[in-house]
């Protein structure tokens, strides 16, 4: 049962968010260069993870589901991320292949919502990736049976010893072909800037098939 204390807290506790306001006028046509331009300014700011968004799946019964990742990429045709595609992510997005992601920039009361389709990276890319991550790293993809049950921790050591002893000391680790990258490619944008009294700023953006731009809307609060 939860102490009534910790309720109170949690129902009383409210941050009151006095930052400049967001208008059409103020944001890019180009929604990518809009996300590019805030998650500089959260990086300069020293936002911990800035490039960490919580990216939402549909589960294989029908249950959303989320977790946090971290965008290794973003261009103009959306964003990368990477992961090993026999775990339960790569499995509800082979099933379902559509994602939500929210990158919350909480420092400065910013949040960025996307929606829409996702499919694999090429395996030039994934190669790429993979071939500039850390060492433990590369050694991790292939030890971990990515959501599957283990026993305990020590059996994590026991299969990183036996990579380890497979590709032995400095050699190097090639890509496992069940590991690699997603793109997630936006149909629907949202920016949301906290404003005092909950009156919080809210732009979307969504595409305009004929004339390959984007209609940018202000929503309510």
């Amino acid at each position: 049962m939860v102490d009534s204390r910790d309720a109170d807290l949690i129902r009383d506790r409210r941050e009151q968010y006095e930052t400049a306001g967001l208008d059409v006028d103020d944001v890019y046509g180009d929604p990518m260069l809009q996300w590019q331009r805030w998650h500089d300014e959260a990086y300069d700011a020293g936002v911990a993870e800035p490039n960490a968004m919580t990216l939402g799946t549909v589960g294989l019964d029908g249950v959303p589901d989320a977790r946090i990742v971290l965008a290794r990429g973003a261009d103009a045709r959306g964003f990368s991320f990477f992961t090993n595609y026999s775990g339960a992510k790569s499995r509800q997005l082979d099933a379902t292949p559509a994602a939500s992601a929210v990158f919350g920039w909480l420092d400065l009361h910013r949040q960025v919502r996307v929606r829409g389709t996702v499919e694999r990276l090429s395996v030039e890319e994934s190669d790429e990736y993979f071939a500039g991550r850390p060492r433990g790293s590369q050694l991790g993809a292939w030890a971990s049976p990515q959501s599957e049950v283990i026993a305990d921790r020590s059996e994590l050591q026991r299969r990183i010893d036996v990579v380890e002893e497979q590709f032995g000391d400095g050699e190097d680790v090639p890509r496992p072909g069940f590991w690699g990258g997603w793109l997630l490619i936006p149909s629907e944008w949202e920016f949301w800037q906290g404003r005092p009294s909950r009156l919080h700023d809210r732009l979307r953006y969504r595409p305009d098939p004929v004339t390959n731009t984007w209609h940018i809307h202000r929503l309510a609060p």
